[in-house]
């Protein structure tokens, strides 16, 4: 009781956005009384302690592993950022470290050094300026035989593919190298690796896949889709392959068969998607209306398909869905442009 008392008395002190953050932590105590329990049992010849995953700027532990825990054991993981704290105090002194004291105090790091701490592949151990060990992106660049510039798997041309290991390592786990050169809007010129096939997007950017040539039979009717070009598909893998046949994005107007609807009102979306009607071609599209969209480039500016410049995609498919009107990107850039 004595945990949660606490939080009722601090609770007028807290930022109605830290509250989301204080229930949950609720939950992480709770948690922590049944792991003391198990570890108290377990070590209790052993030195008592709390093992923390990570050291904060400020010096504190943070981000609570196991409580009651030794620091012997605590570092025998050598991963690098675990850290240990001596006391072993009740869980509302933990509590009230975690949620109102950024962490707990006297927190001692198991690596002092870069000895024998491995970061994994593409990065490397560095002291930083604080003097404490920390692992950095530093990709092998040696076997990379093309100098010049790439496109990305994320539609980003990088300087060259070490730029773009980098990236990887930071934030982009997944990222890969599409094709060699700047990433094109066309296909021409375009050369994708293996066999691999050109593709042009929605957007007109073009991409390197893998083009399925053989679909499984269809065996439910709930797989049927229905195209952008109005034509039935009997599964996504049967789109896949006729885009990839195309060389240009097809894209889905909406699940099951394609209907000769009138309007808006005949087509019934998944959850989350709203209809918006194509004018010009008297068919409708089910798509995703984002509510907020991010701050705008100068370079994400875009013309789009009422010859209207837009400051991005995402505030032109918002107008789209405000109107519930179909718009798409004729090409990137002001339509004063072209």
């Amino acid at each position: 009781m004595e945990i949660y008392k606490t939080f009722f008395f601090s609770i007028c002190y807290i930022d109605k956005n830290q509250i989301q953050l204080v229930l949950i932590t609720i939950h992480i105590v709770d948690l922590i009384q049944q792991k003391r329990s198990l570890f108290c049992h377990r070590h209790k010849y052993q030195q008592p302690g709390n093992c923390w995953l990570q050291q904060g700027k400020n010096g504190r532990c943070q981000v609570l592993y196991v409580p009651g825990m030794s620091r012997e054991e605590c570092c025998r993981s050598g991963r690098l950022g675990t850290s240990w704290t001596e006391e072993d105090v009740p869980n509302n002194t933990l509590f009230r470290w975690m949620i109102f004291n950024g962490g707990a105090p006297n927190c001692i790091p198991c690596k002092e050094t870069c000895d024998n701490v491995d970061c994994g592949p593409g990065k490397r151990c560095k002291i930083n300026r604080r003097s404490k060990p920390r692992c950095v992106c530093a990709p092998d660049c040696s076997n990379v035989t093309w100098k010049g510039p790439v496109c990305g798997s994320d539609g980003k041309t990088y300087k060259d593919e070490c730029a773009l290991l980098k990236s990887k390592c930071k934030v982009h786990l997944d990222l890969e190298v599409q094709y060699q050169g700047k990433c094109k809007k066309t296909c021409r010129d375009v050369l994708c690796p293996g066999s691999s096939t050109c593709v042009v997007d929605q957007t007109n950017n073009a991409y390197c896949v893998m083009c399925n040539r053989i679909c499984p039979e269809q065996r439910s009717p709930d797989q049927f889709l229905c195209g952008n070009d109005g034509i039935i598909y009997a599964s996504a893998c049967h789109l896949r392959r006729a885009t990839c046949l195309l060389g240009r994005s097809i894209g889905v107007a909406y699940q099951g068969k394609c209907i000769k609807a009138k309007s808006c009102e005949d087509i019934q979306c998944s959850v989350g998607k709203k209809c918006l009607w194509d004018s010009r071609m008297s068919r409708g599209r089910c798509s995703l209306c984002e509510e907020v969209c991010p701050e705008s480039r100068m370079d994400e500016a875009v013309c789009a398909s009422d010859n209207t410049t837009y400051p991005s995609e995402c505030v032109m498919k918002q107008t789209a869905c405000s109107l519930g009107t179909l718009l798409e990107v004729k090409h990137s850039g002001s339509c004063n442009c072209k």
